[in-house]
């Protein structure tokens, strides 16, 4: 009877690198998953596909092999590769690195000869050479020297070149410098029909793979329309162990999420608090005769002592022996250890780089842009004077485009000029975000000395009155005119009922309340200020919907909103009296 042949497998060795190709990579935050193709030539039967070089980062969970043929996958696997030595010996290779061995003992002997002459040369004195003899042997020395130079010279040169031939015949050899992180390999078990080249694709998630969006924004102060240019940049980093050479990539802010099952609700108990009752243990003690819970006066201050400290420990001291033991409080509770795990939906978006983009395995920033936009912005100026007679400058822009802002750093430009590094929230489409943009020169603000009067006033019952007036100067140095400068300024506060404080410019009021008890905002004071200059003012926080009316104006804080024309000065004034009986010292007048 024939004996049938023994099965054989066809094998297929692949290096990721040199036999196969990146198609595809999409990045993430914190990895990024890569799609390789390659085509084997498979023979009918069984073959085994071993595709070698790939990452060590490499996610082998994440591992997903595909075909397309007429071919069945049976088995996928992941192993490390072995480490196989190169051969490294051969005639010349032993001469050369002989040669090399020589060279650098003959360098050492030359290094040593001339370390020997400088030596002999700063030893010697009156004592060893006569006066008549110096120049000669000067020129003796100097000749010993400059031969063992040029002999050091030679030697340095030919070890250098036969260090180049010793690496020309590794090279040869096929000693190669093996790349410690390309060590994983994938191992595919295929059924094939008939001979012939099938296509697979392997797709995997790695490591060490991120992606941070950053910005340049350029803010024109004298343009109306569309005043900000945005540029929306990827920052890229990778440090997987594989070149990302010409290959597609896709930005993704997606991320995995976890913990997001609908929490349970527990049982919400009350009870009335009963403080712990502790028992006592008896034990003989062998040494004293004295027992736990006995009746002696002893027996008690030491049980009263261990109890005091379980009392105010938590933690149980080991290792010593006691003549009492103590009981755990009788209906302690038990806590269960609660494992917090949170999800956070962030603002997704994906983002295709146009054509294909080159991303070594260098650990480094590489900056790529996603796209540049033109965007509407609101420009404000808010100033302090109080404390800074400076204007800050502020942009609300909006996100009128269909790109999704992630938050990031942003390179603040105004006018041409490097201003701030500030952080760009995430934002949507259609939103709005406030981008500050640093100080703004041309709106000079002057905050002048405070004028102070003192009045007494009274027959019966002397008071004491106090005004004061602050006058605070804008100038426009700009060739246009600014629609939106907000100044805040505050007055006193009375914190004793002794003392008054009654404001007496500009005219606001406080809120008060309608026949329902509801307390109204009160509407701002238009102040003029002569042609073409608007003034309005009202308590701080006025504007905000969500601030308590009857909160107004109970910290003394005022806002101007002020339009101010191109090349024109308004002042702002702000009055108040401080009433108290006479003689009192007040305190915080002059603050």
């Amino acid at each position: 009877m024939a004996k049938t042949p023994p099965h054989k497998t066809h094998i297929v060795e692949l290096t990721s690198i040199t036999d196969t190709k990146i198609t595809n990579v999409s990045l993430y935050n914190g990895r990024a998953e890569i799609t390789r193709i390659c085509t084997p030539h498979l023979a009918e039967g069984d073959n085994q596909v071993i595709i070698s070089g790939l990452p060590n980062v490499l996610l082998e969970e994440s591992l997903r092999v595909e075909g397309h043929g007429p071919c069945t996958i049976h088995e996928v696997s992941i192993s490390d590769m072995k480490m196989v030595p190169p051969t490294t010996s051969s005639p010349k290779l032993d001469d050369l690195l002989s040669q090399k061995t020589r060279f650098e003992k003959a360098i050492a002997r030359c290094r040593k000869a001339i370390g020997s002459v400088e030596t002999f040369h700063g030893s010697l004195d009156v004592q060893h050479v006569q006066a008549v003899q110096l120049g000669e042997m000067q020129q003796g020395i100097a000749a010993v020297a400059e031969g063992l130079d040029e002999k050091l010279l030679g030697l340095e040169e030919k070890c250098e070149e036969v260090t180049k031939a010793i690496a020309e015949e590794r090279k040869v050899l096929g000693e190669t410098k093996v790349d410690t992180n390309l060590r994983k390999q994938v191992s595919v078990t295929i059924f094939a029909e008939r001979d012939r080249e099938v296509e697979l694709v392997l797709i995997y998630g790695v490591t060490n793979a991120a992606w941070d969006a950053t910005y340049d924004i350029y803010v024109k102060t004298d343009t109306k329309e569309k005043p900000v240019t945005f540029i929306y940049k990827a920052s890229i980093q990778q440090d997987t162990g594989e070149a990302w050479e010409d290959v597609p990539l896709t930005l993704e802010t997606v991320t995995p999420s976890f913990g997001v099952s609908i929490p349970e609700l527990h049982p919400w108990t009350l009870a009335v608090y009963r403080p712990p009752v502790y028992r006592s243990i008896g034990r003989k003690s062998k040494s004293r005769g004295l027992s736990f819970g006995g009746g002696g006066d002893e027996s008690r201050r030491l049980a009263q002592k261990i109890m005091h400290r379980y009392a105010s420990s938590v933690e149980e001291e080991e290792g010593e022996e006691e003549l009492m033991a103590y009981a755990l409080p009788v209906h302690a509770p038990i806590r269960n250890r609660g494992l917090v795990v949170s999800s956070k939906g962030d603002i997704t978006a994906t983002f295709t780089i146009p054509g294909l983009i080159t991303v070594p395995s260098d650990n480094a920033c590489h900056n790529v842009t996603i796209t540049e936009l033109e965007l509407d912005a609101e420009m404000s100026w808010i100033s302090v004077p109080k404390k800074s007679p400076k204007a800050h400058l502020t942009a609300k822009i909006k996100n009128d485009s269909e790109y999704t802002f992630l938050s990031g750093i942003a390179s603040v430009y105004v006018d041409g000029s490097f201003i701030s590094r500030s952080e760009v929230p995430a934002v949507s489409p259609q939103e709005s975000f406030d981008c500050p943009l640093g100080i703004d020169p041309s709106i000079r603000i002057t905050y002048h000395p405070r004028s102070r009067k003192v009045n007494r006033t009274g027959f019966t019952r002397k008071t004491c009155s106090y005004t004061f007036e602050q006058r605070i100067s804008i100038f426009n140095t700009k060739p246009t005119s600014i629609t939106s400068l907000k100044v805040l300024d505050q007055l006193p506060v009375s914190e004793d009922s002794t003392i008054t404080v009654n404001l007496t410019s500009p005219p606001l009021v406080l809120p008060a309340a309608n026949k329902k008890g509801v307390a109204k905002v009160p509407e701002p004071v238009k102040i003029t200020e002569g042609a073409g200059a608007n003034v309005n003012v009202q308590w701080d926080g006025a504007e905000d919907s969500d601030t308590d009316p009857s909160l107004l104006g109970k910290e003394g804080k005022l806002r101007w909103v002020c339009e101010v024309p191109a090349q024109r000065t308004i002042v702002l004034a702000l009055a108040w009296e401080v009433v108290c009986p006479y003689g009192t010292d007040v305190m915080g007048l002059d603050e």
